[in-house]
């Protein structure tokens, strides 16, 4: 059985570079976007780097106004959101992935050999998913399609 490719477009990436490193302030962060009718997807949290972190998440490029009015007041607006807006989200998933060592090996030589540029990607037992440039996609696309069960 062949994994299910599924495909989102027209996808925002924010990055909170420097945030507090405490996971209140995450909250915080994640309350607000709730409270303005955000849907948010893809989550990714670095380790600590002192008492600092980067946070970084993706949204529907329709929200992106709206994010932005909240972002740039972050920190008494010094938290400046790094922003990549018009991408498009690449999940694979395959329940056979459970419990396989080397699935994302082979994904992510599948997207290196269609020279994707990634941006962030994210997993779960059965799943990666893969934020791509929309100038990359239709060639990533085309080389996730011939990934073998």
């Amino acid at each position: 059985m062949k994994p299910t490719i599924t495909v989102y477009d027209d996808i925002t990436l924010i990055i909170l570079q420097n945030i507090p490193a405490n996971m209140s302030f995450v909250t915080e962060v994640f309350e607000k976007i709730a409270s303005m009718d955000i849907d948010v997807d893809m989550i990714s949290l670095t380790p600590p780097q002192s008492s600092l972190t980067t946070l970084s998440f993706t949204i529907s490029d329709d929200d992106l106004v709206k994010i932005l009015a909240y972002t740039s007041q972050l920190n008494n607006g010094n938290i400046k959101p790094i922003v990549s807006s018009g991408n498009c989200k690449i999940s694979v998933d395959d329940e056979g992935m459970k419990n396989c060592p080397g699935v994302a090996a082979k994904i992510f030589a599948k997207a290196s050999s269609a020279g994707a540029d990634i941006r962030l990607i994210t997993t779960s037992e059965d799943q990666v998913s893969m934020l791509v440039t929309k100038s990359d996609f239709d060639a990533t696309y085309s080389a996730l399609t011939t990934l073998d069960a």
